[in-house]
């Protein structure tokens, strides 16, 4: 990861206004967005890396799988896929610190956690299931890689809150 210089609030504060009002990116609001960027520059990026890094989903923020994977990469872990298809993804992710596990995600394992997200699984299973498989696997061997986040279509398969 390369760290940048820090931006100063009151710059941030600009960029999530352009952000917000653009709604491009998911922030719906300006405190949305400047959360999400204030996050990007606590892991060292470029506030305005936010857009690409992160989505907002039901005002919950979420890492996006690939930013997960460069993240863990950057951090010197591995990842060897067995399988990448529209039936599933299986991969181990390996780290020095954290060791190796051997993740799948499939059909029969979305139906098991109850993802209420089905419809985006029948229109592009196999990105879905490679999502799932890289927050899991990132999680479990280098937890730091993952922002403390969930990936977007997990945040979309959380149950709404109650206000």
């Amino acid at each position: 990861m390369t760290t940048t210089a820090v931006v100063p609030i009151d710059a941030i504060q600009r960029m999530a206004e352009v952000a917000a009002k653009s709604k491009l990116f998911g922030a719906q609001t300006v405190e949305q967005a400047m959360t999400i960027m204030l996050i990007a520059q606590a892991e060292g990026r470029h506030p305005m890396s936010a857009a690409k890094d992160y989505d907002v989903i039901n005002g919950k923020p979420a890492k996006k799988a690939e930013a997960m994977l460069r993240d863990f990469l950057a951090a010197g872990g591995t990842v060897e896929w067995h399988k990448l298809t529209d039936e599933g993804a299986e991969a181990t992710f390996s780290h020095p610190q954290g060791g190796s596990v051997r993740i799948d995600w499939n059909k029969a394992r979305m139906q098991q956690a109850k993802i209420s997200n089905e419809a985006m699984y029948s229109k592009y299973p196999r990105a879905m299931y490679r999502s799932r498989c890289v927050s899991e696997g990132v999680r479990t061997v280098c937890p730091s890689a993952t922002g403390g986040l969930y990936v977007p279509e997990e945040v979309r398969a959380f149950a709404p809150e109650k206000n």
